[in-house]
């Protein structure tokens, strides 16, 4: 730090005398530095002695602060203690104020005590005397006075007199009881028409049981209609009227019963609903009977008489549903004005009121537990609906064969839909029977309907399957060598698809039918509506149509793959234009595929060709294999053979018109029917390079194959084993299966090239690479492919005077 400091200054000293002659100026430059310490020194001494004086004051005013604060500190004392004692001298003052004020108190509690019990005395033995005199009305007043009165002394239960006269009201309320009790009895006895004051006198002891506990309206409620219902339960308990077939009467008597005594039950308050608790008790008094009735029959009941009971029984709980299911509160609303009426231009009183609000308290209560009157009857069917299902199902099964021996196996003119019409008949048979259910019961009875459609459309499923055409079968067919094989006729091929079709829309509305039925059952059986099973079925039926259609195409080529193998190949001697059997393989393509890509949608189509192409690519290539000992010029004539056989499966989706789907095929087909070309390119190579070209065309032959490809050449067993010694001496990683089958689903093939062909190829004499078999073997399939017949016959007929031309070289490099 030191340092730097000394090398600043002498920079700065530096900078203000760079030259000798400005030394000159060093004399006024110390001069005003000595001024200018001066003046510093000047304004710090004059700073210290201000700070001084600071310190002085500062410390002087500390002290008067503090001593004020203790001034005022002294000053609240002296507040606090007069302050308590102004607090003990006013409560010395208001001592004796706050005893006259207590006294005062319990003096105006005792008055209105002692005058609330006069009036409960009075009140009391008023009630008493209207009781005794059955002067309802006004009891009932009297009663709702009472019961205040009383509620004023439940802090004095203990005093003997209180007790005295709460025993007392408690004995009134009884003897009222009884006497409203003895007046109802006589209700409905015919009373009621010869004394004319009856209904009235009964309307105000309706209003007594108001005012009394509501157990007491409970209990009168109940005994009327246990009374009511007494001639009902005598009358239908008897062995004439104790019958299935009579249900509908019992629904008839209730409903007379009411409309017969609407106007004298008008004495009840509408809010004690006594129309509505009468048809509860009449519902389930009902159903007790016609369990019995049910459970004791002998024999199952008549399903007419039954749905007939059943159907009346639904009727009678819609028509209870729709006359009482607006709730208790809209009633109570009635009443509410009813009441306001009645009082007149008075002015309610805050029992009234109270009153009032209490009944709306319980009618809310009891419309949260509202009484569905929906089942309450007609669920005691369900454990015996089960003829009914064993009727619906044999009425649907009989409807089932009906319509499959009515079945034309043909469409419509002018239809659109390529279905088979047993199918939409099937269906609206089945809804029909759904709806008849399902407007008796949506319960266990409509799941088991449900499961009587699952058999229903199995059924169907498997009448569709056995009307597909079968194979061969018996000795007749083994011996001629057709077990198995299906043949189909023109109508044939149209009746698979149009199963087809059906099987599909069938499979598409169950899944609809399971839905619908989900809607409409109880939600406990909602979860097992499942159509997977039925649905699983026709998607076989699917399935094995398909295959049925491929397969019966299959046959039909039977006598062209027959005509192929019968051909001279080894005899031939110039190549043609495309053989017979080519063109009946295009005759049979040509009459077939139209009329099946018209009738099947796209994915079934695509899954056909699908089909069609792994069976007849492979099924081509094993057939070269049958044929006997072929000539060069008859593998020209089958390379060229293959070729517009392969053309004319490529043509298939155009001349079904149905062309989403037709890249993949296109690409499955043009690998499979490679393998025949390169088969038959292997034919046309040299003896010495035979091996070579088999290994680099067909990597994935086999020992087998290449055996028989030697004999299809011509050569001897002789010839052949020096060629099969080399071949498995060169070529010991090729695997030695057995030929596979026509029908089997070929792989890919693999166009790489195993190490150990490539070993053997490299060692070769006529041919010294891969790429030069390749290129002879593409040289064969484009004169096969590309120049048609007329050069073909050129080539060969140069081949016969030259041995040197360019067709001769091709073998001879």
């Amino acid at each position: 730090m030191a340092t730097s400091e000394k090398q600043n200054t002498l920079d700065y000293i530096n900078q203000m005398f760079p030259t000798e002659a400005s030394l000159s100026g060093v004399e006024p430059l110390m001069q005003k530095i000595h001024s200018e310490i001066r003046r510093v020194d000047a304004e710090i001494l004059t700073a210290v002695r201000q700070q001084s004086n600071s310190g002085t004051k500062a410390r002087e005013d500390l002290a008067a602060a503090t001593s004020a604060v203790q001034e005022l500190m002294n000053k609240i004392r002296e507040i606090k203690t007069k302050a308590e004692q102004s607090e003990t001298m006013v409560q010395e003052i208001c001592r004796d104020i706050k005893k006259l004020d207590f006294a005062k108190k319990h003096i105006t509690t005792t008055i209105t005590a002692l005058h609330r019990l006069t009036m409960l005395v009075s009140a009391v033995e008023q009630l008493q005397v209207m009781a005794s005199k059955r002067h309802y009305k006004e009891a009932a007043a009297q009663l709702e006075a009472v019961n205040q009165l009383c509620s004023h002394f439940e802090a004095y239960r203990d005093i003997p007199k209180i007790t005295e006269l709460r025993e007392k009201f408690k004995s009134i309320k009884q003897v009222l009881k009884s006497h409203v009790f003895s007046d109802f009895s006589s209700l409905g006895t015919g009373k009621e028409t010869e004394e004319s004051n009856l209904l009235q006198q009964l309307s105000d002891a309706c209003l007594v049981v108001d005012a009394l506990e509501p157990s007491v309206r409970e209990e009168l409620v109940k005994n009327f209609c246990n009374r009511e219902l007494t001639s009902y339960q005598q009358i239908f308990e008897g062995a004439e009227l104790a019958k299935l077939d009579k249900t509908e009467r019992r629904y008839a008597w209730i409903k007379r019963r009411l409309r017969t005594n609407e106007e004298i039950w008008k004495i009840f308050p509408r809010s004690w609903h006594v129309d509505y608790l009468l048809c509860i008790q009449f519902c389930k008094l009902t159903r007790s009977q016609l369990v019995e009735i049910l459970v004791s029959m002998k024999e199952k009941p008549d399903v007419a008489t039954l749905l007939t009971a059943l159907q009346r029984t639904l009727e009678f709980e819609e028509e209870l549903a729709e006359k009482f299911g607006g709730g208790t509160r809209s009633k109570d609303a009635v009443d509410d004005n009813e009441e306001t009426e009645r009082s007149g231009n008075k002015s309610q009183t805050v029992s009234d009121i109270r009153k009032k609000y209490e009944k709306k308290l319980a009618a809310h209560d009891g419309s949260q537990h509202e009484f569905n009157f929906r089942g309450i009857i007609s669920s005691c069917f369900e454990p015996h609906l089960s003829v009914y299902i064993e009727l619906e199902e044999k009425t649907l099964m009989d409807s089932l064969e009906k319509e499959m021996l009515e079945e034309t196996w043909e469409i419509d003119e002018g239809s659109q839909t390529n279905i088979l019409s047993s199918s939409i008949k099937v269906f609206v048979i089945i809804r029909r029977s759904l709806k008849r259910c399902s407007a008796l019961t949506k319960n266990q009875t409509l799941f088991n309907l449900f499961k009587a459609f699952q058999k229903v459309l199995k059924a169907y499923a498997t009448k569709l399957f056995a009307r597909l055409p079968k194979g061969g079968t018996g000795i007749v067919a083994a011996a001629t060598g057709i077990e198995g094989q299906i043949k189909t006729s023109d109508k044939d091929e149209r009746v698979i698809c149009y199963i087809v079709n059906t099987a599909e829309y069938c499979h598409r509305t169950c899944g609809e039918l399971a839905d619908n039925v989900s809607k409409l059952i109880d939600a406990q059986f909602a979860d097992r509506v499942d159509m997977s099973e039925v649905q699983d079925e026709f998607s076989a039926v699917i399935t094995k149509s398909l295959i049925t259609l491929v397969h019966g195409i299959e046959t039909k080529f039977d006598s062209e793959m027959l005509a192929m193998t019968r051909v001279p190949w080894s005899t031939l001697e110039s190549v043609g234009d495309q053989s017979d059997y080519v063109n009946g393989i295009n005759l049979i393509l040509t009459s077939s595929i139209p009329v099946l890509g018209s009738l099947l949608s796209p994915i079934y189509f695509q899954f056909f060709l699908d089909k069609l192409a792994s069976s007849l690519g492979p099924r081509f290539y094993h057939n070269i294999f049958k044929c006997k000992q072929i000539s060069e010029t008859g593998a020209q004539q089958m390379l060229l053979d293959t070729q517009a056989v392969k053309t004319i499966l490529l043509e298939i989706p155009s001349l079904g018109k149905q062309t989403a789907g037709a890249a993949s095929y296109s690409k499955f087909v043009s690998r499979e029917m490679s393998k025949a070309e390169a088969l038959l390119k292997v034919i046309l190579s040299p003896i010495d390079s035979v091996a070579d070209t088999y290994c680099a065309l067909l990597p994935e032959g086999t020992l087998a194959e290449f055996q028989r490809l030697l004999e299809l050449k011509g050569l001897k067993k002789a010839d052949q084993q020096s060629i099969l010694d080399d071949f498995n001496k060169r070529g010991s990683g090729i695997s030695q299966p057995t030929i596979m089958s026509a029908s089997a689903v070929p792989s890919a093939p693999n166009t790489s090239i195993p190490p150990a062909i490539t070993n053997f190829a490299s060692s070769a004499g006529a041919i010294t690479s891969r790429e030069d078999v390749l290129t002879r073997a593409a040289a064969l399939g484009r004169g096969a492919a590309t120049t048609g017949f007329k050069r073909f016959l050129a080539l060969t007929e140069a081949a016969k005077d030259r041995k040197d031309g360019p067709f001769r070289k091709l073998f001879n490099a």
